[in-house]
């Protein structure tokens, strides 16, 4: 398939820049496959559409506040650094700019009050231009970042987020993503509450999400594309809720492509989920046979873009055009923090 398939004209002004007022009051457009019929509801509507016998599988992934300004060791020029991928023992890729200040052996000073608290080195630049930095700081990366790290949005958000934990899940948990399993956004604790206590079991799954969802596909033949690879970790417990869920033939709903691709690739053909951990490079594209999912929750994703090509390959590429045509017209909010989807 072509590239120039999964193109469609978006109005600027469509673009959310803020979240909504209330996670779950956000539109919700319902696509149901077998029949191309399209329903307008509110998100909190989701619980009409997942029964007892159904599971909600969820990302806990949490977003650190990867985005750090500094300057390079002896000089005043300000230097942005984004986390991209923890490599163990403090290593981590990251992406630099500008990229020309940050040759190998570079030293870049993170300061707060005056005092630094983070230092990382070029020790090796890759073919993408990410570099590889070793990181120098005492205490806890984590609560260091809290200090000097800002949120890492999108490059299509230009407002600045008022409050840091909109752009996390309400059940985000293990961190080390650089960008939101955004279609879970839409969730409040309430709102999972009333699912469980309908019946409905939520498992609990990790991937961690890199930048490289923001990438774009530059082949024009997009079986041609190399996809990023993303962390992700199943539990027994998710294993089973899922399995058990299949084989007593209820549905299996995702909270966002991120969901999805974790247990698609844990997933066996036959669609038996045993618990592991490790790194995917899985495109879902037309074509691909699901084994697990069956329900997808998401939010409106961008032209061209890998996550528009997985959501093509569950309900069809022209059914998922001509409902992104609807949603235009009928002016939802598009992207991180905009409205959502459900395609049953």
């Amino acid at each position: 398939m072509k590239l120039s398939d999964f193109y469609y004209d978006l109005p600027e002004e469509l673009i959310a820049q803020h979240p909504s007022a209330k996670r779950d009051e956000s539109r919700l457009l319902v696509l149901d496959r077998a029949s191309g019929k399209i329903e307008h509801r509110v998100f909190k509507d989701i619980v009409e559409y997942i029964t007892p016998n159904d599971c909600l599988v969820i990302n806990e992934t949490r977003v650190i506040p990867a985005r750090l300004y500094g300057k390079r060791e002896g000089k005043e020029e300000a230097i942005e650094m984004l986390l991209l991928k923890d490599l163990g023992d403090k290593k981590w890729e990251v992406l630099v700019k500008p990229g020309k200040k940050c040759k190998i052996g570079t030293t870049l000073l993170f300061e707060a009050e005056g005092k630094t608290l983070l230092k990382a080195t070029v020790m090796d630049i890759k073919e993408d231009g990410n570099r590889i930095v070793s990181l120098e700081y005492s205490g806890i990366l984590n609560e260091i970042l809290d200090q000097i790290g800002l949120m890492p949005l999108p490059p299509y958000i230009h407002e600045k987020l008022k409050e840091k934990e909109r752009y996390q899940t309400v059940y985000s948990k293990v961190e080390g993503s650089s960008a939101a399993p955004t279609a879970g956004l839409h969730f409040t604790k309430e709102l999972l509450a009333e699912l469980e206590k309908r019946g409905v079991r939520i498992a609990r799954v990790l991937l961690h999400v890199g930048l490289g969802t923001f990438r774009p596909v530059k082949e024009e033949n997009i079986e041609d594309h190399k996809m990023h690879s993303e962390y992700y970790e199943i539990s027994k417990e998710a294993c089973d809720i899922i399995n058990e869920t299949k084989q007593h033939g209820g549905r299996v709903f995702c909270v966002g492509t991120t969901s999805c691709r974790t247990v698609e690739s844990a997933a066996d053909e036959n669609g038996f989920l045993v618990p592991q951990k490790g790194n995917t490079e899985i495109f879902i594209y037309p074509g691909y046979k699901f084994k697990v999912l069956d329900c997808l929750i998401t939010n409106f994703h961008l032209p061209e873009s890998t996550l528009l090509m997985l959501i093509s390959a569950l309900a069809g590429r022209e059914m998922i055009m001509d409902a992104y045509k609807v949603a235009v017209e009928q002016k939802y909010r598009f992207f991180s923090f905009g409205d959502a989807m459900l395609i049953k």
